[in-house]
C-alpha cells in the first residue's frame, strides 16, 4: 500500500494508492542532498524525471530498468557517482537522457537504447568510456585516454 502526503497552504492531505496517477516529477534546482530515494524506482507509471541542478549524491539505484514507462530522466549536474545500471539500458521507451555532468565511471552499459543517445548525454562524467562516446574502454573497463588532471595551474611555459 502506497502513502503520499501532500501538504498546501500549511494544509496536509494523505493519498492511499495514487502513486499510479503520478506520471512526472520535476525537482530540478531545488538544492536537494544526500541520495536518489529508491522509492522512485517503484513509481512505475512514471513518464518523466527530472532531478538535474542539485546537490544529489550517491549511485544510480540498480532498479532503474523497472521504471519501464520513464522517456524523460535528467539527472544532470549533481554529485552521483558509480556506474550506470545496466538496466537503464532495457527502458525501451527512453527518448531523452541527460546524465551529463556527475562523477559517473566505467563502461556505458551496450544496449540499442543508451548508444543511440548523443554524447552530449553523458559529457562532463571524464571516466565514462564507451558508445557513443569516442573514448574506447580498456579491459579494465576504464577509458583508454588519459583522463585530465583538474588542476587549475596555468601552464606559463
Amino acid at each position: 500500500m502506497w502513502l503520499a502526503t501532500l501538504v498546501m497552504k500549511g494544509v496536509e492531505y494523505e493519498y492511499h494508492n495514487t502513486p499510479g496517477l503520478l506520471t512526472g516529477i520535476d525537482l530540478s534546482r531545488n538544492k536537494l542532498s544526500s541520495g536518489i530515494p529508491k522509492e522512485l524506482t517503484g513509481l512505475h507509471g512514471l513518464i518523466f524525471l527530472n532531478l538535474s541542478h542539485n546537490h544529489l549524491q550517491g549511485k544510480i539505484h540498480v532498479k532503474i530498468g523497472a521504471m519501464t514507462s520513464l522517456e524523460s530522466l535528467d539527472l544532470s549536474t549533481n554529485r552521483i557517482y558509480g556506474v550506470i545500471p545496466q538496466g537503464l539500458a532495457t527502458i525501451s521507451f527512453l527518448s531523452h537522457l541527460n546524465l551529463s555532468y556527475n562523477n559517473l565511471y566505467g563502461k556505458i552499459p551496450s544496449g540499442t537504447q543508451l548508444r543511440g543517445f548523443s554524447p552530449f548525454s553523458f559529457i562532463g562524467n571524464p571516466k565514462l568510456c564507451g558508445a557513443p562516446l569516442i573514448d574506447d574502454c580498456g579491459e579494465d573497463g576504464k577509458p583508454k585516454s588519459p583522463i585530465p588532471d583538474n588542476d587549475d595551474t596555468e601552464d606559463n611555459g
